[in-house]
This record gives C-alpha cells, structure tokens and sequence, in this order.
C-alpha cells in the first residue's frame, strides 16, 4: 500500500502481484489527516482486507504531517516504510499526471519493485523524542541570538544611536540565553529519567572533545542509523564520509562528503574536531604532521572527526570510559612463552 500525504488530507491505495507485474486492486481514496479520521482509515482497510499479515504500507518522509498516522499504523501492527521522497520519484519518469491520487499509487508500486530494499519504521522513544526536538529548539534560539547580536553591534557602531532598538536587542539576547539555558537544564532531566541513556552519555563525555550536547545529539542519532555503533555506516549517515568522485578520463573530483544527514550535529563533530586538535596532544600532532605532507587541512580536521567516531562507537561498544594514552595488545602476543624483543 502507498500513501501520500498532505497536510489537510492523505490518499491511500493498494496494489499486488499479479503474473510477475505489479497490479493496482485498490483505487486511490482520500482521508483527512486528523485523529478523528483515522478509526474511519482502520476500517477502510480491513473492509479491503488490508491486514497487518498481508500488507506493507510506504509513504514519503514530509516531517510532521505523517507523524500521527504513522503511529497509529504501528500501534495497529502494520509494517510501516517510510522513505525519502527524492528516492521515490528518481524510480519513476518525470511523465503524465502529478496528483496526489498518482502519487499514492507510485508509492504503492515503489514498495512492491524495492520490497528488499525497504527498511521498517521504528518509532523512536518517546524521552529520545523530547531531547530531539528540545535540540532542534535550541538551534533555533541559538541561530535567533547570533542575529540579534549582529544586529546590535551594527546598530552600536552607527553614527546616529537609536537607545530604543539597541535596548530591545540586548532584552531579546538575554530571554534567548534565558530559553537556551531552561532546554539544557530540561535535557538533562530527561537524560537523568532512563539509566541507560544516563550511562551512554557519560561514556561518551569521557572522550576528550566531546561535550554535553555533542553526547546528546549522538544519542538521538543512534536510533536513526541503520548500524548505529559501527562509524563507518556512521558517518555515512551524518555526512562526514568522503567518497570518490571518478569517471572515465574526464571527471577526476576530489573525494567529498555528500553532506546529507543531520546538519547540527556535523557541526558539533566539526568543533570537536577543532578543539582537540588545538588542546589534544595526539590530535595535534596528527594535524600538524598531514599539514606537512601537503594535506588540506580542511581534509586533516575531517579525519579527526572520523576519528571521534570510531572512538565513541569503540567506547560504546566496550561499554568502557576513554582510557587517555590507551595501547592495544595483539591477542597472539599475549600467548607468548618468551617475552617479544627487538634483533
């Protein structure tokens, strides 16, 4: 079954197998996208014989407008897809109607032709909910204060001074930093809720570089990536991983990452990548010895935040704190008879 969403209604259709071919059986019917409609949706579907044993629903990822419908369709049992909307429409050509009918039935087809590749939604935790969306707020005011900052310096270097504006601007910083201080305070009293969550993240703040709200976006990033604790699908997913760009004799691009994935929390590995690179003396050595070999250093700080990964995926996997000047042994090396000596 695909379904499209909108923000006032959704289309639901249905299709199977038929011969090796992909076979509509269920025209495209509109609900409205509300809690009331949604009892009605339920019986729609088992009156089509739609059940939780038979059927997998996909829709597109549109942010909120599917957040409702999504859960109630797991609660109820369904297997549910949710997949990237440019995924969808990269599979069909860009020919014939565009209507939100259409498109339910694209989507339905779409899970049929892509069935293996079809990852099942999980709703995420409802304290990993909170902390995820209490982070996007404080980007938010974060982004909101360096505005009224860079208004207000401008306004205090101008010849004519207008008191009013200047003082407004200085009242609005002080409630953000008000608001911004209240969200951490409320994340970390969600964090000090679960036990698990509470050791995961000072697993990961016993890493140097790695702070508070750098743990905490890691944590709700966890539940999203496909193999959270292994850092190469990691920093795939974030956007960190430089991939080759070659083809033929002509197209010789620089390896780059394809900077998809969360943008706050790439920002928060990059000054990771930067603090330990200045404080760290590991780091810093690494840093300035690629810089000599003619590495961008642009590429160099990349790799430090490379690094960091695989040092708190190793840390979360051992369940064991950063051990500061740490050494790994060759398990064969532990079974020797003689001690290991140099000729």
């Amino acid at each position: 079954m695909g379904i499209d969403i909108a923000s006032l209604k959704f289309f639901a259709a249905a299709g199977v197998q038929v011969n090796q071919e992909w076979q509509l059986i269920v025209q495209p019917k509109p609900f409205d996208n509300d809690y009331d409609s949604l009892p009605i949706f339920l019986h729609w579907l088992q009156q089509n014989h739609i059940k939780p044993d038979n059927a997998i629903i996909c829709m597109e990822a549109t942010g909120v407008y599917n957040e409702v419908l999504a859960h109630f369709l797991v609660a109820n049992g369904y297997p549910l897809a949710i997949q990237p909307p440019l995924e969808v429409k990269r599979a069909f050509k860009p020919v014939g109607h565009k209507t939100d009918p259409v498109d339910s039935q694209q989507i339905a087809e779409y899970a049929y032709r892509f069935f293996d590749e079809l990852r099942l939604w999980i709703p995420r935790e409802q304290i990993l909910e909170q902390i995820k969306t209490l982070l996007a707020t404080r980007e938010q005011f974060c982004m909101q204060k360096t505005a009224h900052m860079n208004a207000l310096k401008a306004l205090q270097r101008k010849y004519v001074r207008t008191p009013l504006a200047e003082k407004l601007h200085e009242d609005t910083i002080n409630h953000l930093k008000s608001d911004i201080t209240a969200i951490e305070r409320e994340i970390e009293r969600l964090i000090d809720q679960d036990p698990n969550h509470r050791q995961l993240i000072g697993l990961m703040m016993s890493i140097p570089g790695v702070g508070f709200l750098l743990a905490a976006h890691l944590l709700v990033t966890f539940q999203s990536c496909p193999q959270p604790y292994d850092p190469r699908s990691l920093a795939a997913f974030i956007g960190i991983c430089p991939y080759q760009k070659q083809s033929g004799t002509s197209v010789r691009g620089a390896a780059t990452s394809r900077h998809y994935g969360p943008p706050g929390l790439r920002r928060l590995l990059y000054l990771a990548a930067m603090s330990v690179r200045t404080h760290h003396p590991y780091f810093r050595n690494y840093f300035v010895r690629k810089v000599q070999q003619g590495k961008p250093k642009k590429l160099v700080i990349n790799n430090i935040a490379n690094k960091l990964l695989r040092i708190i995926c190793a840390v979360l996997r051992t369940q064991t704190p950063f051990i500061f000047g740490y050494r790994s042994v060759h398990p064969q090396l532990l079974n020797l008879k003689q001690p290991l000596t140099l000729s």
